[in-house]
């Protein structure tokens, strides 16, 4: 494995386009964290948006400016260096969810049994939920301006769907 967290910027790239909405990404997330197959523990959501025809693996983007570092009030949030990795330290976390609604991508998560927040963490360096995809509509990429550009656009949807979750109107 290599060093971890990485020294050449990497992200995460979704492409809705090429999710069936199996979510075994979801699978492979929850069980690499906590030893069971539990969605609700997931660090990767899959979101069916009925109107589009859509499934969109919605995760933590690894903002360069993240609004979730911003908003937290103890610092239990911040960006790694070298890597551009969002990271937290749970033992500073105070539960107070300010980082869940400052995240306009719906990137941030909530565990109820632990009272902390959950977040991608790209499992160490190997992605399960990368591992796991059957479609590659998940991959883990060197950071260039090309995976930025397509980063860019999935951020625009991942806002667009978290609105739609977030209005009544539009709620999937």
């Amino acid at each position: 494995m290599e060093e971890f967290p990485p020294k050449v910027p990497m992200i995460l790239l979704v492409n809705p386009d090429l999710c069936t909405g199996c979510r075994l990404c979801e699978m492979a997330c929850s069980f690499w964290h906590y030893k069971e197959f539990n969605p609700a523990r997931s660090r990767i959501t899959v979101v069916k948006w009925e109107e589009k025809g859509l499934d969109i693996p919605v995760v933590c983007l690894q903002c360069e400016d993240a609004a979730c570092v911003a908003a937290c009030p103890t610092g239990a949030l911040w960006t790694h260096e070298e890597s551009g990795l969002v990271v937290y330290d749970a033992d500073l976390c105070i539960g107070c969810k300010t980082c869940i609604t400052a995240c306009p991508f719906g990137g941030v998560g909530w565990d109820a049994r632990t009272g902390t927040i959950m977040k991608c963490d790209w499992c160490g360096g190997e992605p399960q939920c990368v591992r796991i995809c059957p479609t590659g509509a998940v991959q883990f990429v060197r950071a260039d301006a090309s995976s930025a550009a397509k980063r860019m656009k999935t951020a625009e949807r991942f806002s667009e769907v978290v609105e739609r979750l977030l209005t009544p109107k539009g709620r999937l």
